[in-house]
């Protein structure tokens, strides 16, 4: 099955482009083999590795599908290698990473500072 459409059919991607789009700028990796055709082949036992959001997910493929169906039944096609509880690559948010500002009105000069100060540390 096309790569692509194996992606949309687990559903990690709203529609079939945007897994074409991630697999033609080279960020998909087959069995640690980098992929740049959205129609390369991929099969049951076949580890895919790509970033999802802000993590890298790390995904084994257990069957094929002939439809995309529910959510249910897209669970069912892979194995998630990386547990959500020690994802090492998730990148923490900035805001909600113990600023002082408590969420309670509008921050502060200060407060603002500190938070795109922080934020500024994590995007670099």
């Amino acid at each position: 099955m096309r790569a692509d459409k194996w992606l949309w059919h687990a559903r990690f991607f709203k529609t079939r482009g945007l897994a074409t789009k991630l697999i033609s700028a080279g960020h998909l990796r087959v069995n640690s083999d980098k992929v740049s055709k959205p129609s390369f082949n991929v099969g049951a036992g076949d580890v895919l590795t790509f970033p999802q959001g802000r993590e890298v997910r790390v995904i084994r493929i257990q069957t094929l599908s002939t439809r995309r169906g529910p959510a249910t039944e897209a669970q069912a096609l892979y194995d998630d290698l990386d547990p959500p509880d020690t994802r090492k690559n998730a990148v923490p948010d900035p805001v909600a990473s113990g600023s002082k500002h408590d969420r309670k009105g509008r921050p502060t000069k200060k407060d603002r500072r500190s938070l795109d100060l922080s934020r500024k540390r994590y995007l670099e």
